[in-house]
């Protein structure tokens, strides 16, 4: 199939408070916080009035909005600024990031390409050279870098025609995810009609070299940044015609609304594939013959309980990888004329292990995620295994895709202390060569990782991968960052950070906990994580900082909770309900108003993991009762905390962050200071530029250790 990516998503948290004396630290000085006004407003749920005092925040475009920003933002960088150590670190994230990366090389047309950043470039820059030719003759294709004056506009897809002659990009603008598309001619690089906006949740697929499927939604009224937008389309472009001309191609009835539509031609042409869900998870699929121009729609899967997706054809016969009775995935076959699960036999059995598959060379390659690390299996379209692959280590593979013609693919392995290095793969011998290495100033023999199982609080086992400088004496007093998601299918897999190293470069312990509510182990574990069960990712959260403790790793003095999004639920609702366990809170773009998430942008397709407020009142109370803005409470000594967000997150809008950082400052107890850093012209976090990226790090490291008691780095 060809690439597309439509849907996006993001959540996590919950209540409690259990208070202890914390130890007094390097910034235990009153803050005099901006004055935050309150206006009396009341909704009712089954019968129970809720005050949401703050929610004149919501409206990110009231000048009383952007003052408040103002003026949080002036609080929050003076304190940053008089850390003696945080341009220190800051110098160090800029040294280390600074090396050349180079992704792997794909062909298009006469063309090979390749992604390269010098080192310190905001974005990415595409390259090209004429494949055959030595990679040394590469020139500029495409530099994003150029197409605004601070970097703020990043490249987003990228979708060539069939013969590689025609591109169309996506940009987006200040972190924004509406999108614009741009047709240029590859050869002279110049635009070749006008550009698509309004663009949002979509891919970009071409039907040959005529034109290409796109999804959007209808412009909201009020904000383009929160205004609710629940009724997705695909539409078909055809090349040199006006966009207001685009044909609707799916999702026109206003009695079935779909929140995510997607479509993907296949790579012969000869189907249109189109995904649709409520939901985050959870798709209904269908099909439709492209060479018969009067060909309907035809349904492959009626609802949206599980998640099918072609993964290829050959001719008529459709290749499915799905999760239908099925929890950990596998692969089906059937013909067009046949295409519903009645029909389907299997191709690759499911295992005990989750499958991700995909396709190069005419064969099939199975990656499966054994306790959250990867184990790649190479097939043929009968289903004949015919090797497993082997890697360079544990960690982390991507990349195992190519053309059918190809006789070789790119793949990239990681983890928390490899940079990505990339591969060569010979398909048929089943070789691989070292193709490309990062030159960095790192060591990874200086560094040891290792998986360990813990304890949750009902008694399930989970995963956690620590990292750290070998020789680290297990004292209690390793400054520490413990760092989940838990949400949305999404697994968290061994990966290389520059700024993650440079924290274990300064002697710092970095946890990744595999929660439940994630993917690593299938559908099951993501359900025991959702709704009614979403007390399990907390528990599971406050249980690896146990672990942590326990072990003497660290101690509740020397330990931080960070996560994004979803992530960003965890560790607010991680802090309102044991603040005694940690040191330091760091919530990122998060979900932390449990009642009214679904009310902006495309919020409400996330209800399939945490419900809504409105579904019944056995869930209203669920939800308030760990919802990080309703759980803040008078009298609590919170940890140091430092909420981050970006106005023009239109993903996860910052009024979840505005909100749940005013009643923080509002209730707090002691002195442990609770700040809002509000980036400026920024999203929800893709496409960020790197400037902006190691000023963030810099802020957040030198905010945790100084909140730790660290007043020089040479003492940790």
């Amino acid at each position: 199939m060809k690439k597309t990516v439509f849907g996006a998503i993001i959540l996590a948290a919950i209540i409690g408070c259990n208070q202890n004396p914390k130890k007094e630290t390097a910034a235990a000085s009153k803050i005099t916080y901006p004055t935050t006004k309150k206006v009396d407003t009341t909704d009712v749920y089954f019968g129970k009035e809720i005050k949401d005092p703050y929610r004149w925040l919501e409206d990110d475009r009231s000048e009383e909005t952007k003052a408040w920003v103002k003026e949080e933002n002036k609080v929050t960088f003076a304190y940053l600024n008089q850390i003696p150590y945080k341009d220190s670190i800051k110098e160090r994230l800029a040294k280390l990031w600074n090396y050349e990366k180079v992704g792997a090389p794909f062909k298009e047309g006469d063309y090979t390409y390749f992604y390269k950043n010098d080192g310190l470039q905001n974005q990415y820059v595409l390259y090209r050279y004429k494949t055959g030719e030595d990679a040394a003759t590469a020139e500029v294709f495409l530099d994003p870098n150029k197409f605004s004056k601070e970097g703020t506009t990043s490249l987003g897809n990228v979708s060539f025609s069939k013969n590689g002659k025609i591109l169309a990009y996506s940009i987006s603008e200040g972190g924004s995810d509406w999108r614009k598309i741009i047709i240029i001619d590859v050869e002279t690089k110049k635009a070749i009609e006008d550009t698509l906006v309004d663009v949002k949740f979509s891919g970009i697929s071409w039907k040959g070299n005529e034109g290409f499927y796109y999804s959007s939604y209808d412009k909201p009224k009020g904000s383009e940044l929160s205004a609710k937008t629940d009724h997705h389309k695909l539409y078909y472009h055809k090349l040199n015609t006006p966009q207001k001309n685009d044909k609707l191609v799916f999702g026109a009835t206003e009695d079935e609304k779909y929140r995510y539509v997607g479509g993907s031609v296949t790579e012969d042409d000869r189907y249109l594939l189109v995904s649709a869900s409520i939901t985050t998870s959870g798709n209904k699929l269908f099909i439709k013959d492209l060479k018969n121009p009067n060909s309907k729609f035809v349904t492959v899967v009626a609802n949206a309980e599980n998640d099918t997706y072609l993964i290829d054809n050959k001719d008529d016969k459709l290749f499915f990888v799905t999760n239908i009775n099925a929890p950990n995935k596998k692969i089906v076959t059937t013909t067009f004329d046949k295409p519903t699960p009645e029909n389907w036999k299997d191709v690759i059995p499911e295992t005990k292990n989750v499958l991700t598959a995909s396709t190069a060379g005419g064969y099939l390659f199975a990656e499966y995620m054994q306790d959250a690390v990867s184990k790649v299996k190479q097939y043929d379209y009968n289903g004949k295994l015919i090797r497993e692959v082997k890697l360079p280590g544990i960690g982390s593979v991507g990349g195992f895709s190519a053309k059918p013609e190809e006789k070789e693919l790119y793949f990239s392995f990681t983890n928390y202390v490899t940079p990505g290095t990339i591969y060569k793969y010979a398909i048929e011998e089943g070789t691989s060569t070292l193709f490309r290495a990062p030159k960095i100033d790192f060591n990874p023999n200086d560094f040891e990782s290792k998986q360990v199982f813990y304890t949750s609080k009902d008694g399930t086992k989970v995963p956690m991968i620590i990292t750290y400088k070998k020789g680290t004496e297990l004292n209690g007093k390793n400054p520490t960052i413990l760092y989940g998601y838990g949400g949305f299918n999404i697994s968290l897999t061994p990966s290389f950070s520059i700024a993650n190293a440079v924290w274990m470069e300064q002697g710092g312990v970095y946890a990744v906990a595999n929660l439940r509510g994630g993917g690593e182990y299938g559908k099951k574990w993501h359900k025991a994580g959702t709704q009614m069960q979403k007390q399990n990712v907390f528990d599971d959260f406050i249980a690896a900082g146990e672990y942590l403790i326990k072990n003497n790793y660290t101690s509740s003095d020397y330990l931080a909770i960070r996560g994004g999004s979803n992530g960003g639920l965890l560790v607010g609702a991680t802090m309102t309900q044991r603040p005694d366990l940690i040191k330091v809170a760091l919530p990122a773009v998060g979900v932390l108003d449990m009642l009214r998430y679904h009310t902006f942008t495309a919020g409400a397709g996330w209800a399939y993991d945490y419900g809504t407020a409105e579904d019944s009142k056995e869930m209203f109370n669920y939800l308030l009762n760990y919802s990080p803005v309703h759980n803040v409470k008078k009298g609590v000594e919170y940890p140091a905390t430092l909420v981050t967000t970006g106005d023009h997150d239109d993903r996860v809008v910052p009024a979840h962050s505005f909100k749940f950082a005013a009643e923080l400052q509002a209730k707090q107890t002691g002195n442990n200071p609770v700040l809002i850093r509000i980036e400026t012209n920024a999203g929800h976090g893709a496409g960020t530029p790197v400037s902006k990226t190691i000023e963030q790090y810099a802020d957040i490291y030198s905010f945790t250790l100084w909140n730790m008691g660290i007043k020089t780095l040479n003492e940790i």
